[in-house]
C-alpha cells in the first residue's frame, strides 16, 4: 500500500520543498526528484509496516524495499570500526553493474539496544511509471531462463563466470549459488545482495547449480552446457579463466551468426563559460560513421585536463595515437582474435598514447601542474562484443530497453576510497577533493598508468554513450536517458537529433565545462541456429602481449611529485608492447620453447621485455642502470608497502617490510606469473602478526599493490632494518 501523506523532498538544499510522490520535478524550483529505491538486507517489516516512515525519511513499500523520501540528505553510514561487515560490497565496486552498492544504514532501537539494517541502492526492480504499489523484483535467472535465447543463456553464464573469482576473493562466492539472489534485468545478471561464505564454494558446486538449468536450456546449447557443467563437477575445468575461455568459444560460434549494424555520431562544444575547447573526439565532431560499409567502428572521447596548459594538445594527441593503434588491431579477422589478448592490446594502445603525451611534456620541460594531460574513454564494437577502455572520469553508459548503466568507474579519490574499503561512496563524495583525479594520460610514464579495459556481450539492440564530465556531472545522464536516449532504441528519433539535444542539456543544465559526447547505436537480430555446440577446453593464453621490440621511449623523470596526480594501483597486466599479439598468434607455438628460457632469464634483468635483440630497447638513464625495482627483483632484497594490503591471505599494515627469499618461475612462460617467496621482517614498530611460513605471491600482484623496493644498502635487508628499529 502507499502512504498518501508521504512526500518526496526536493534535493536542492536551497529549496527542500515537500512534493507528492507522483511528481518528477519539484513544484517549487523544478529540480528533478530522484526516486531512490533501496533493498533492505534483512526484513524491514520487523521495524515497520508498508506505508510507515522509518527514521523520518524511509518509506516502507514492502517487506524488503524502502524509498528514501529525503534524497538530498547524506544517508547514515556505518562507524569506521564496523566497515568490515560491508567491506566486500565496497571492494567489489568495479562490479557494481552486477553487485549493489551500500547506500547507508537504517538505525533503530530494539528494546534497550540499537540495531542497524543495511540499505543497498539500485536493486533490480521493475517500477511502474505512476505508482510504487506495483513495484516488483526482476525475475530470478532460473525463472527467466526458459524464455531466453541461446546466446542470452550463454551470456548469463559468462557473466557468472566473470564474477566467480572476484567473489571468491572476498568470501562471498556462495551468492552465485543461490537462485533467489540471482536476478536478471534484460541481458544483465544482477545480485540482490551478497551472502558471506560459511564454507569455501568450489567450481564443482557451480557446475552442479548450472545443471539445474538444463531442462530449459535451448537445444542448440543444451549439450554444450551439460558438458561444461560436467567439466566443472569433475575438475576438468579448474579455474575461472579456463571456464571463461570455454564460454567465449561457444559465444563466438553463436556470435558469428549475428549481423550487427553500428552507427556512431560524435559532438563536441566549448560550452558557454570556457574560452577554449580542450576536449577531442573520434570520429571528428559531427561525423556519422556506419559499419557496414566501414570496416571498423570506433568511438573515442578525451577531456583535456582543466587548468593544465595544453589540455587540448594532449586530448588531440591521444585521439590520433590511439586511433592509429586500434586500426592495426581491427585488421585481424574476428575468428583470429582472442578477447583477453585484445583487451591487453587496447591497454597497450592507451599506454602508447600516454607515453607520447608524457614525452611531449618532458621535451617542453613541463613539470608539476604545468604538465598537460587528458582523460579517455573509447568504445570498440567487435562482432557480438563491446570493448570499453577508459582512464580518468570521462564515462561510458550502456542504455538498453531495461535501464541505463554506468559501466566505467571514475578514477577519482572517492572511488579509490570505496575500492580500498575505507568508505561508503555517498560518504566519500562529500569529502574535500573527492572528485580529484588519481590518474590521467600524460602525467607520468605508462609504468604508473592503470587503464581499465572491459568487454560486454551484446545480444540485443543497445546504445553506448561516451561523455566527458561536461554532460555527466550532476547526474544529467541518469536524469535524461529515458526521455532523450531510449527513443533511439524504439526508433522514435535518430542519433543526430539526440546528440544535439544532449549537447543542449549539457550547456543549459550544467554549462560549467566543455562537453563532448559519442553515441554508438548497436543493432542486431538473432535467430536460433540449427546446430549443436560442443564444449572444447582450451587453456587461456598466458602471454598477454606480443614479444616484439617496442619503439624506444625516453625515460620520464617527474620532478615536483607533490604537484602530480596521485596514482592508485589498479588491476594491470605487465607493461605491453606496440604490436597486437593477434598478428603473430601462429608463431607462438613455434617460439614458445625458446621464449621460456629468455623469459625466466629476463626476470633477473633490468627490463621485463623479451626481445629478439640482445641490446635493450628501452635505454635507461646512466644513473638508473643498476637501480633496484620489481622488474629486476632478486633474493635478499627488501620491499615495502605504502598502504594496508593483503598478500597470500596475510593482512599487512602500511609500512611493513618483506625480504625476498626466493623467486620461482610460474607454470607459464609469462614473467608476471613468477612466484616470489617473502618473509616479513620482524620489526619492533609493527603490530602485523608474523606468518609461520613465507608468503607466496605472484610478481604481477606485487606490481598491482604498489610495492616499492628499498634502494639503500644500509636498510635493504631485514637484519639491518631490525637493528635500525632497535636503535
Amino acid at each position: 500500500m502507499e502512504n498518501d501523506a508521504a512526500t518526496l523532498y526536493c534535493p536542492n538544499e536551497l529549496c527542500q520543498a515537500a512534493n507528492p510522490l507522483t511528481h518528477k520535478f519539484c513544484q517549487r524550483c523544478s529540480t528533478p526528484l530522484p526516486k531512490r529505491y533501496l533493498w533492505v538486507v534483512g526484513d524491514v517489516l520487523n521495524v515497520g509496516s508498508p506505508g510507515e516512515i522509518l527514521a523520518d525519511r524511509y518509506l516502507v513499500l514492502n517487506k524488503s524495499v524502502v524509498l528514501d523520501t529525503k534524497p538530498g540528505l547524506l544517508p547514515h553510514g556505518l562507524e569506521t570500526e564496523n566497515l568490515e561487515a560491508i567491506r566486500a560490497y565496497l571492494r567489489l565496486i568495479p562490479y557494481r553493474l552486477h553487485i549493489p552498492q551500500v547506500y547507508g544504514v537504517l538505525s533503530f532501537k530494539d528494546g534497550r539496544s540499537r540495531k542497524e539494517i543495511l540499505l543497498l541502492e539500485k536493486p533490480p526492480l521493475f517500477t511502474e511509471p505512476t505508482t510504487d504499489a506495483q513495484l516488483r523484483l526482476c525475475p530470478q535467472l532460473t525463472t527467466a531462463w526458459r524464455n531466453a535465447t541461446s546466446i542470452r543463456q550463454l551470456n548469463w553464464l559468462w557473466q557468472l563466470a566473470h564474477l566467480w573469482q572476484p567473489l571468491v576473493s572476498e568470501g562471498v562466492a556462495s551468492s552465485l549459488l543461490e537462485a533467489h539472489l540471482l536476478r536478471v534485468e534484460g541481458p544483465l545478471v544482477r545480485l540482490l545482495e551478497l551472502r558471506f561464505d560459511t564454507a569455501t564454494p568450489t567450481l564443482s558446486d557451480l557446475g552442479e547449480f548450472w545443471q539445474q538449468l538444463l531442462p530449459d536450456t535451448k537445444p542448440v546449447i543444451a549439450e554444450f552446457v551439460n558438458q561444461v557443467s560436467n567439466y566443472l563437477i569433475h575438475g576438468e575445468i579448474n579455474s575461472a579463466e579456463v571456464l571463461i575461455s570455454v564460454l567465449d568459444r561457444g559465444l563466438a560460434e553463436l556470435g558469428e551468426l549475428q549481423s550487427p549494424k553500428i552507427k556512431i555520431i560524435t559532438k563536441t562544444d566549448t560550452g558557454p563559460k570556457r574560452q577554449r575547447n580542450e576536449d577531442a573526439c573520434y570520429p571528428p565532431s559531427g561525423t556519422m560513421l556506419s559499419k557496414p560499409p566501414q570496416a571498423t567502428a570506433l568511438a573515442i572521447v578525451c577531456d583535456g585536463i582543466g587548468g593544465h596548459e595544453g589540455g587540448n594538445v594532449a586530448s588531440n594527441l591521444a585521439i590520433d595515437t590511439i586511433q592509429q593503434q586500434v586500426q592495426q588491431l581491427t585488421k585481424v579477422p574476428y575468428n583470429h582474435i582472442d578477447p583477453s589478448l585484445l583487451l591487453a592490446d587496447l591497454e597497450q594502445a592507451v599506454a602508447v598514447a600516454n607515453d607520447k603525451i608524457s614525452q611531449r611534456n618532458d621535451s617542453e620541460n613541463r613539470q608539476g601542474r604545468k604538465r598537460m594531460g587528458t582523460t579517455l574513454v573509447m568504445a570498440l564494437p567487435v562482432a557480438h562484443e563491446m570493448y570499453i577502455t577508459h582512464v580518468g572520469d570521462s564515462r561510458a553508459y550502456w542504455i538498453t530497453r531495461d535501464g541505463c548503466y554506468q559501466v566505467t568507474l571514475d578514477d577519482d579519490v572517492a572511488s579509490r576510497e570505496v575500492r580500498l574499503g575505507y568508505a561508503i561512496y555517498r560518504e566519500a563524495v562529500q569529502q574535500s577533493g573527492s572528485g580529484s583525479l588519481v590518474q590521467a594520460l600524460g602525467m607520468s610514464s605508462s609504468t604508473a598508468l592503470h587503464p581499465t579495459a572491459q568487454r560486454f556481450i551484446l545480444d540485443e539492440d543497445a546504445v553506448f554513450l561516451l561523455t566527458s564530465d561536461g554532460l555527466s556531472d550532476f547526474d544529467r545522464v541518469e536524469e535524461y536517458w529515458e526521455t532523450e536516449i531510449l527513443p533511439i532504441l524504439t526508433e522514435e528519433t535518430d542519433l543526430v537529433t539526440v546528440a544535439d539535444k544532449l549537447l543542449e542539456i549539457a550547456n543549459t543544465k550544467n554549462g560549467h565545462d566543455n562537453v563532448t559526447i559519442a553515441l554508438v547505436h548497436y543493432q542486431v537480430k538473432y535467430v536460433e541456429p540449427e546446430l549443436t555446440l560442443k564444449a572444447v577446453i582450451v587453456e587461456p593464453p598466458s602471454i598477454t602481449t606480443a614479444k616484439v621490440a617496442p619503439k624506444p621511449l625516453q625515460p620520464t623523470l617527474l620532478e615536483d611529485i607533490s604537484e602530480q596526480k596521485t596514482l592508485i594501483p589498479e588491476h594491470k597486466s605487465s607493461s605491453l608492447q606496440q604490436l597486437p599479439l593477434h598478428l603473430i598468434v601462429p608463431m607462438i607455438i613455434a617460439i614458445a620453447a625458446g621464449s621460456l628460457g629468455l623469459l625466466v632469464r629476463g626476470l633477473f634483468m633490468s627490463s621485463p621485455f623479451l626481445t629478439t635483440d640482445p641490446s635493450p630497447t628501452v635505454q635507461p638513464t646512466p644513473t638508473a642502470t643498476n637501480e633496484r625495482s620489481l622488474n629486476n627483483l632478486a633474493p635478499g632484497w627488501v620491499i615495502t608497502n605504502s598502504q594496508a594490503i593483503t598478500l597470500d591471505d596475510q593482512k599487512l599494515e602500511g609500512g611493513s617490510f618483506m625480504q625476498v627469499v626466493e623467486i620461482e618461475p610460474g607454470d607459464t612462460p609469462n614473467v608476471q606469473e613468477s612466484v616470489v617467496k617473502l618473509r616479513l621482517c620482524p620489526l619492533g614498530n609493527t603490530s602485523s602478526p608474523q606468518p609461520d611460513k613465507p608468503l607466496r605471491v605472484k610478481l604481477a600482484q606485487l606490481q598491482r599493490q604498489g610495492i616499492s623496493v628499498l634502494q639503500s644498502t644500509d636498510t635493504s635487508s631485514c637484519d639491518n632494518l631490525s637493528q635500525s628499529s632497535d636503535s
